[in-house]
């Protein structure tokens, strides 16, 4: 079995680890440009757990602006998974990670710090910390280096 999985096989897998006592934790993102920031956010929720699932914005969802993703959610979600860090890597199935925390019931619910400074994104992280109260979790945050997808891409990709 490779590590990307159906979204319900990595329910199931999830069950399985908590009856053996793991501590699961959740991330999730677009993760369109893969870049040190991400790959040091996700070192460092695997840090906090015993086994780390990365769910991926699917693409007909991703709201970065025009030309994205620039990376299909396949690929997105194969690059994630070469990440020795990274357990199981779904691609999820609705907009927002809201569904997918009550799916797959983590112990935590791990976001980036640009979540908990940015005001912009907090109506969003309001509703997944809702989420994941809901289910048991708890909210944890990295505190790495915040680089931006969407400015990476712009700058040096991106060419309108």
């Amino acid at each position: 079995m490779g590590k990307v999985l159906k979204i319900e096989t990595v329910s199931r897998q999830i069950s399985v680890f908590k009856k053996k006592r793991k501590r699961v934790a959740l991330c999730h993102g677009c993760f369109d440009l893969m870049h040190p920031g991400h790959i040091k956010h996700l070192q460092s929720a695997k840090k906090k757990c015993d086994i780390l699932v990365v769910t991926i914005t699917p693409d007909k969802y991703v709201n970065k602006g025009p030309y994205r993703p620039v990376f299909g959610e396949k690929d997105r979600a194969e690059s994630i998974a070469a990440l020795e860090c990274v357990d199981f890597v779904a691609i999820n199935k609705w907009a927002s990670p809201v569904e997918t925390i009550k799916l797959l019931r983590p112990d935590i619910y791990i976001k980036g710090q640009e979540y908990k400074l940015n005001k912009g994104k907090n109506m969003e992280l309001q509703k997944d910390l809702m989420a994941a109260r809901s289910v048991g979790a708890k909210m944890a945050f990295t505190h790495e280096k915040i680089y931006s997808s969407t400015e990476l891409l712009n700058k040096h990709f991106i060419r309108k």
